[in-house]
């Protein structure tokens, strides 16, 4: 009886020896969420002769046109607050938006009440968009510091009458996450107005408006981590991303010449952003270039992706049952939050 007890104690000793080395060799990392976020027509309540937001929603209410739009505010502002916040136990160190009138309306998001104290900074630019919506990027000051912006013009040309047609710029900044020098593309590119088809080649420029600055970027450092971003107006497998980005469903099929979608995966099997008569579609995507693929974590690599799709940014019932619960209907302001879904992906980084 003794040798016995005495044989489960050395057994347990030597389990519980096991354990703590097991311990001590675990990993530890840091994690951030990058994100993207179509803001569904976010435009203040002023009207700008510059512009015709005249024609935006907020615009067209003809009573409680400011508590609609501070609860617009609040609304975005939740959504962002939430994003990652699982696994991150924090908002967002990166969201790129699209949709937006101005700098000021990104202004009361990052000073509404869930994120003042994340203590964001905005980098915006006015672009030339007929309808005065812009993209822009909010970050996290002790996370993310920009060295450096700028917009690149889209110049495209209405295919009948020849005449330019004015919309996004592409929004260009790079900076320091943490100590790793990371670039970020913030995109909206060219709707599908007047059919897929007829609009894609104003799709497929700005694809390759994308790889040119990506190219310039690599020209440089052909090892540079870049993060492309936005509302594409296209799926994953339409010739603008596969053929003129040059994107991989894959991670060991990327090489410094291409760039990971991992949403293409999402996309195949039946997963979307936004929806339309019935037919979903993943237009808002992040896409990062193979230096951010590596198996060694001594600097920032991709973990996983997602779709940011709780419950409460859905609609719950009636015509568009399932859609995403968008802030704006026939009627008025719905108290909802955007037509889109967020889209967000983590980066870790061992640390020693």
């Amino acid at each position: 009886m003794y040798y016995m007890n005495f044989l489960k104690l050395l057994l347990f000793l030597w389990a519980f020896s096991l354990s703590i080395f097991a311990n001590s060799q675990e990993k530890k990392f840091k994690i951030h969420t990058i994100a993207f976020y179509n803001l569904e027509n976010l435009f203040d309540t002023i009207n700008d002769p510059l512009k015709f937001d005249e024609y935006s929603p907020i615009m067209e209410l003809k009573t409680n046109r400011k508590k609609a739009y501070y609860q617009k505010v609040k609304n975005m502002a939740r959504v962002i607050s939430e994003i990652g916040k699982e696994v991150t136990q924090n908002t967002p160190a990166i969201i790129g938006v699209c949709e937006v009138e101005n700098k000021t309306v990104l202004d009361d998001i990052v000073n509404d009440s869930t994120l003042i104290e994340k203590d964001y900074g905005i980098v915006h630019y006015d672009s030339p968009d007929a309808r005065g919506i812009d993209v822009g990027l909010l970050y996290q000051k002790k996370i993310f510091t920009p060295t450096g912006s700028k917009t690149y013009e889209l110049k495209i040309y209405d295919d009948q009458d020849g005449k330019r047609i004015t919309t996004r710029d592409q929004l260009l900044v790079s900076g320091k996450l943490e100590d790793d020098l990371i670039h970020i593309i913030v995109n909206h590119w060219p709707s599908r107005r007047g059919g897929e088809a007829r609009s894609e080649p104003k799709r497929i420029a700005a694809a390759k408006l994308n790889r040119h600055i990506i190219d310039s970027l690599q020209s440089e450092n052909p090892y540079a981590k870049v993060i492309v971003m936005g509302d594409l107006n296209d799926n994953p497998n339409n010739a603008s991303l596969k053929d003129a980005l040059k994107t991989k469903r894959k991670r060991n099929k990327v090489n410094t010449n291409n760039l990971y979608n991992p949403f293409e995966n999402y996309y195949r099997g039946g997963l979307g952003t936004t929806a339309y008569r019935d037919n979903w579609s993943l237009f808002d995507q992040i896409i990062i270039s193979k230096s951010f693929l590596e198996k060694e974590y001594s600097s920032f690599r991709y973990y996983k992706a997602g779709v940011f799709n709780k419950n409460y940014l859905i609609t719950s019932n009636g015509k568009y049952k399932g859609y995403p619960f968008r802030s704006w209907n026939g009627g008025g302001f719905s108290n909802g939050f955007s037509d889109h879904f967020p889209v967000y992906m983590y980066l870790i980084k061992e640390v020693k």
